[in-house]
Formats: structure tokens, C-alpha cells, sequence
């Protein structure tokens, strides 16, 4: 029987949002399943997926072959999958459809049908999705196989047909699938000398799932085979075209045994997306991270600014160490934390906010208690206080306007940063976000960033009432 959560994960692009939704609706019936979408890259969903933080989610042949398994070569289905056991996971259910890369132009010009003629155009502008610029069978082996001079510039895949569109770039990269070709009136170029592989799309698993879930896995085995490329173009068509929702359309699907989505409602506005149904489980998620991180910076924060402060020799070491910390990128802190705690969701995103929480909160006890007139230290010392007593009854609450000053700081940027939460399934804000930027839906970011952007200014409101208290206190203190 089974047991527990089956954990779906998906990265963050449109077909993979809705076959995690596929993956999840097929399996509720049989047991308790939840979709972590939009997990980022290949790496960061792959490295969940090692870790146990999601059982399995829907990949594709030759990514597997090539940046799961790093072939440069196309491998045997056999290969694939002997390779894979040796590192706990396995290969299974084909889908139905080849979602390969091609790269597209616009179709008004004519000049160039194949990627071979790009060789004789090196003005031209490339817009590609990182991912593809960094893959072993994107644009590096691309290059040298069609001897490209271009130097692409990097783009998010979401806003890729816009800029197209706009004449920003001349060339990107698309899937085979993606709806947005028809809709943009695009020109897809020949691969003449057949670089890019097949990628079949499959379910990615976790060998102990098929165990763990006997009951959802047959009902999972049910999907082999159904989900045809045009099925799959239309079900993005309706998804980024028609504005419907991942769970809406996989549900559809599944409900036609197969079909085309039924036909469209009107598109929801930017009001409807920003009070939608999800409005206060993303408003608990986002205000449950801030507060946990800052509360947490603060309890490993202030005591450091303390010791960095009557301790001199240490003063620059530990004000450094929370500076380089807060230097390093949010989403590469995110990728390596996921193998060093072995896990996604809530706790690694607390991590990572408390580390860029500390630099203020450190940076302004520190600040606060070396402003501290000499003259008051040593009459708490006249007056028999210990280092202790001084330090609870005459530093801190001195100090206490500068420290409230970098809780503060740290508070507000917690609320921006937070939004990263969504690339490691810990919901937030940031899930608006992240599928606005998937589907190039500015009333989707706006409905993720407005939210924030109101919670930030609540933030900031609340604490410069508490600081206007400190202040009155710390007067009295002084006086």
C-alpha cells in the first residue's frame, strides 16, 4: 500500500509546470501527491531528485544523456538506463512526444533556412536561455559543430519570442513543442547535419519510488504513449496563449482521455491574479521565511556584532566573513546548499535567507555599541556593574536604534529575496514570479511582485514605529 507523499518536482518552463501537474493528477487517486514546481535548472531539479526531496519528474532522453549522464554522444535507452542505477535512479514511461531544441527565426526573413547559413551571418544577434548557452549539447557543441562566430547573449526562455518580436536578438533558442512558434509566425532552421538528439520525453524516478508507490506507479504506467506532440503543443498553446492554468489543463487532459483543452474562459486580469485563490497560502509561506530568517539572523547576528565589537583583532575577520557571504549569488548559493543538506523546500530556503540576513545585523550592533560614549561605559563601571550587567542594562539598549536600524535593513531585503524560495519548491511570492518569467506573463510577475513589494513597505513601517520607541528610550537612558 502506499505510503506517505509522492513529491513531483518540474523545472521552470511551461511544459514541464504542466506535465508535473499530469504526473500529480494521475497519481492523487492512489496516494497523497503534492507538484514542487518550477525547481530551476536541470541541476537544481536533478540534484533534489538525488537528495529524496522529490520521488521523480518528467525529463527528456537527451538531457539525461547529456547532462545527467555526460555523453556527448547519443546513448542506447539500455545504457541509459544501467548508468542511472549505478547513481539510485532509473528511466521509464515514455510519454509520447520528441520535444527536441531547434533554434528559430523570425519568419519575415528569408535569407537564412538552415543553421549551417548562420555561419555566413555573424552580426546577427543570439538570444538564448542560459541553460542552453552552459549544456553539453547546447550551444558549445553547437558552435563547433556549424563553426559559429557568434557570441550569444544570455536570456531567460520565457521572454525570448518578446524580445524576437521586438528585434532585440535575430536568433533563439526554442523547443519543438513550445506554442509560442505558431503564434509569433516563427521559421524554425534546419538541422542539416542533425546535432541535436531525440528528446523523448520520459518520467525521471528515484528507484525505491516504484516500491514505495506500487499503487501510483501502475497508474502512472497509464501515461505511456498518450501524450501526442501536437496533444502537448496545444496543451501550451492553452497555457500561455489562453492563460490557463498548469492544474486546469493537465486536468482537462486527463479528464478528455487524451484530447485537445477545451476551449478558453476570458483571460484573468491583473486584479484576479493578485487575489487569487493562492493569495494567503503564498502570504503565510512568504511571511513564515522572513520572519524565521530574520529572527534567526538576529539570534546569531547581534551576538557576533558584540564580540566583533569589544573584541578588535576579531572585529575585521567576522565583519569580512558576513561580507563575503553576502556576496555570493542567491541562486548559486541555492545549487549548493541542495547536495550539502541533501534537501529542498522550507529549511534550505531559511538557510540561504539568514546567511544574506546577517551582513546589516551584524554590521550595525557592531556600530552601535562602538558609538557609545566612553564617558557612560565607565560610569556603569563606577557604579559597580560587570561586564554582563553593563553589557544588558547600558550597551545594548544604547545601541538598540542601530540595531533595530539593521534588522530593519535586513527585514526589507528578506522580503525581496525571498522570492528566490520558489526556485527550491518553498513557495512565496516568488511562485507568481517564476511563472510570470515562464510565460512571459507581466500581469502573473506584477502579481507576484505588488504583494511583495506592499509586505516590504508594511516591513518597513513597523519597524521605523519600533525605532521611534528606541529612540525615545534610549534618550531617557541617556538622560
Amino acid at each position: 500500500m502506499d505510503t506517505g507523499t509522492l513529491k513531483v518536482g518540474s523545472k521552470r518552463f511551461t511544459e514541464s509546470y504542466i506535465l508535473g501537474e499530469i504526473v500529480r493528477q494521475s497519481a492523487a487517486p492512489q496516494v497523497k501527491a503534492e507538484h514542487r514546481q518550477g525547481l530551476g535548472n536541470t541541476a537544481i531539479v536533478l540534484a533534489a531528485l538525488q537528495a529524496g526531496s522529490i520521488d521523480l519528474y518528467a525529463e527528456y532522453t537527451g538531457t539525461i544523456a547529456s547532462e545527467v549522464l555526460k555523453h556527448d554522444k547519443p546513448v542506447t535507452l539500455e545504457q541509459m538506463r544501467r548508468e542511472l542505477a549505478a547513481l539510485g535512479l532509473g528511466v521509464a514511461v515514455p510519454l509520447g512526444f520528441n520535444n527536441t531544441y531547434a533554434l528559430a527565426m523570425r519568419g519575415d526573413d528569408k535569407s537564412i533556412a538552415s543553421l549551417a547559413d548562420l555561419a555566413t551571418h555573424p552580426a546577427l544577434k543570439f538570444g538564448l536561455s542560459h541553460e542552453f548557452i552552459g549544456r553539453v549539447d547546447g550551444w558549445p557543441g553547437l558552435a563547433a559543430r556549424y563553426k559559429l562566430p557568434q557570441r550569444p547573449r544570455g536570456l531567460d526562455h520565457g521572454i525570448a519570442y518578446e524580445a524576437l518580436a521586438q528585434r532585440q536578438v535575430d536568433v533563439i533558442d526554442i523547443y519543438s513543442t513550445d506554442a509560442k512558434i505558431r503564434q509569433y509566425g516563427l521559421r524554425v532552421l534546419a538541422d542539416t547535419q542533425q546535432y541535436f538528439p531525440r528528446y523523448d520525453a520520459m518520467l525521471l524516478y528515484r528507484l525505491d519510488m516504484p516500491k514505495r508507490f506500487p499503487a501510483a506507479w501502475q497508474a502512472l504506467q497509464k501515461l505511456e504513449g498518450r501524450i501526442s506532440e501536437s496533444a502537448m503543443i496545444s496543451m501550451n498553446a492553452a497555457v500561455e496563449i489562453d492563460g490557463k492554468s498548469f492544474t486546469v489543463v493537465a486536468r482537462e487532459w486527463l479528464a478528455s482521455g487524451g484530447g485537445k483543452p477545451a476551449a478558453s474562459d476570458a483571460r484573468a486580469g491583473l486584479l484576479d491574479k493578485i487575489i487569487g485563490d493562492d493569495l494567503w497560502t503564498l502570504t503565510r509561506q512568504h511571511l513564515t521565511l522572513v520572519l524565521l530568517s530574520v529572527a534567526l539572523a538576529c539570534l546569531v547576528g547581534v551576538p557576533l556584532g558584540v564580540l566583533a565589537a569589544f573584541y578588535a583583532p576579531l572585529r575585521q575577520t567576522v565583519l569580512a566573513l558576513v561580507g563575503v557571504l553576502q556576496t555570493v549569488p542567491s541562486l548559486a548559493l541555492l545549487a549548493i546548499l541542495i547536495p550539502v543538506l541533501g534537501m529542498i523546500g522550507m529549511v534550505l530556503a531559511l538557510v540561504a535567507l539568514f546567511v544574506y540576513a546577517l551582513l546589516p545585523i551584524v554590521r550595525n550592533t557592531c556600530t552601535g555599541i562602538l558609538q557609545i560614549p566612553p564617558g557612560l561605559r565607565m560610569a556603569a563601571l563606577a557604579l559597580g556593574l560587570t561586564r554582563r550587567d553593563r553589557l544588558l542594562h547600558v550597551d545594548l539598549p544604547l545601541a538598540l536604534p542601530v540595531i533595530l536600524a539593521g534588522v530593519k535593513t535586513a527585514a526589507v531585503m528578506s522580503v525581496g529575496t525571498a522570492t528566490i524560495a520558489a526556485f527550491i519548491g518553498a513557495g512565496g511570492y516568488g511562485e507568481r514570479i517564476t511563472i510570470g518569467l515562464a510565460l512571459n506573463d507581466n500581469d502573473m510577475l506584477l502579481a507576484g511582485a505588488i504583494p511583495a513589494a506592499v509586505l516590504a513597505l508594511l516591513t518597513q513601517g513597523i519597524f521605523e514605529l519600533v525605532e521611534r520607541w528606541a529612540v525615545r528610550r534610549e534618550g531617557k537612558l541617556r538622560t
